[in-house]
C-alpha cells in the first residue's frame, strides 16, 4: 500500500494538450475515482500512473518515490482492464499465477497465493476452468485475482465493469467495494458512470477537458458541487438548474419561479444582502429537495405531472419550472397520473446557487 501524489501533470500529444495541470493527493489505502465523459483524459492519466504513457510535465509519486522514469513492472502496481485480457488456453489457476511464474516465484508460494486469492474472490470451485467456461462476472473476478496475486502498492482499474450487464455491474460493484474494505489497498478507478463513482470512492476527481473540475468526497461533490458542470454531471437524475433573480423577502433572500400552475416565491433562509438585489443566479435543485405537501402547508405550491417513472421505492415525477424539465423524487403512493396536479414544498436550505456568468458555486 502507498500514498499517491500527482503533481502538476501535463500531457501533450504533439501540440494538442490532453491533461492541463492535474494535482491530486490520496492517502495510503484510499479509493480514488477518476470520473468524467469520454475524452476528458481520465484513462490517459491512469496510463501515466501505470507507466504505459509518459508525462510531458509534472511528477507522479508512489509512496516516497517519483516514478516518472520507472518502468511499469517496477512501479509495484497492478492493473485491471476494461477487457478481461485473460489467456484463453490457460485455466483460472494458470491465469492467476502467470505473472508469478514469469518472476520465478517458487511453486509452493504460488499455490499459497492462488489459494488465498481464490478464497478472497470466492473462486475456489473455478480454478480448473478455462475463460470460455466462465460468465462475464467470473471472468472479471479472474482478472481481479490476477492483479491481487501481485499484492501491489496500488491497484488501477480502467472501467472494469462497462462490459457487464446492469445486474452484474451492481453485484461486481459491491464485490469491489467489499474487497477494498478487506484489503485497505490504495485504488485508482476510472469510470464514466457517476453512480459507480458515488458508491465506490472515498474521494472523487471530476474531470472535463483535461482538468479536474472538483476533487473531494462523494458527499461534497453531490451536495456542494463547485460549478455547473459538476452539478449537472453528478447525480441520477442530474441536478435541475433554474435561472432566477434574487430579491428581498422578510429580511432574507428569496427567488421566484414559474410553474404550470402559476408563479411561486420561496424564501432561501439566507440573510438579505442589498448589494445582491436583482442579481441573476442559477439555482440548483436535486429531486429529493422536493417533499409532498398539503395545500395549507407553509411554503406549499402546486405542480403538474408531465411524466411519472415508478422505480418501486420511489416515483420520479417530472414537471416544468421556468420552462425547464425538473425531476422530483416522491413516494410511490398516492399514484400521480400524468396531467394531474400535486402539492409539494422545496427545502431551500439545501439548494445551491451558481453565478450565471462564471458558472461557479456561490456562498451567500
Amino acid at each position: 500500500m502507498a500514498k499517491l501524489s500527482i503533481r502538476n501533470v501535463h500531457k501533450h500529444f504533439l501540440v494538442v494538450p490532453v491533461l492541463k495541470g492535474i494535482n491530486i493527493d490520496i492517502e495510503d489505502g484510499e479509493f480514488l475515482i477518476l470520473v468524467g465523459p469520454s475524452g476528458c483524459g481520465k484513462s490517459t492519466l491512469l496510463n501515466m500512473i501505470a507507466g504505459l504513457d509518459s508525462t510531458t510535465e509534472g511528477e507522479i509519486v508512489i509512496g516516497d518515490r517519483v516514478v516518472n522514469d520507472v518502468s511499469p513492472k517496477d512501479r509495484d502496481i497492478a492493473m485491471v482492464f476494461q477487457s478481461y485480457a485473460l489467456y484463453p488456453s490457460m485455466t483460472v489457476r494458470e491465469n492467476i499465477e502467470f505473472s508469478m511464474k514469469m518472476r520465478k516465484v517458487p511453486k509452493a508460494q504460488r499455490d499459497e497465493v492462488v489459494a488465498r486469492v481464490a478464497k478472497t474472490l470466492q473462486m475456489d470451485q473455478l480454478l480448473d476452468r478455462r475463460p470460455a467456461q466462465l460468465s462475464g462476472g467470473q471472468r472479471q473476478r479472474v482478472a481481479m485475482g490476477r492483479a491481487l496475486a501481485r499484492n501491489p502498492a496500488v491497484f488501477l482499474f480502467d472501467e472494469p465493469l462497462s462490459n457487464l450487464d446492469a445486474k452484474l455491474r451492481v453485484e461486481m460493484r459491491a464485490e469491489i467495494k467489499a474487497l477494498h474494505q478487506r484489503l485497505k489497498t490504495t485504488v485508482v478507478y476510472v469510470t464514466h458512470d457517476q453512480v459507480e463513482a458515488m458508491t465506490l470512492g472515498d474521494r472523487i476527481a471530476v474531470m472535463k477537458d483535461g482538468m479536474v473540475q472538483q476533487f473531494g468526497t462523494p458527499e461534497d461533490i453531490y451536495e456542494r458541487p463547485s460549478n455547473l458542470y459538476v452539478a449537472s454531471f453528478m447525480g441520477s437524475p442530474s441536478m435541475s438548474l433554474l435561472r432566477v433573480h434574487l430579491k428581498s423577502r422578510n429580511g432574507n433572500h428569496a427567488v421566484s419561479f414559474q410553474t404550470s400552475e402559476g408563479e411561486v416565491t420561496v424564501d432561501l433562509g439566507v440573510a438579505h444582502n442589498r448589494a445582491w438585489d436583482g442579481r441573476e443566479v442559477i439555482m440548483g435543485v436535486r429531486a429529493e429537495h422536493f417533499k409532498p405537501a398539503q395545500a395549507d402547508d407553509a411554503g406549499a405550491f402546486q405542480i403538474r405531472v408531465d411524466l411519472a417513472e415508478p422505480t418501486g421505492a420511489d416515483t420520479f415525477v417530472y414537471t416544468q419550472i421556468n420552462g425547464n424539465r425538473v425531476a422530483l423524487r416522491l413516494p410511490p403512493k398516492p399514484l400521480r397520473p400524468v396531467g394531474s396536479t400535486c402539492w409539494v414544498t422545496l427545502d431551500t436550505t439545501v439548494v445551491n446557487l451558481f453565478d450565471s456568468t462564471t458558472e461557479q458555486r456561490l456562498t451567500v
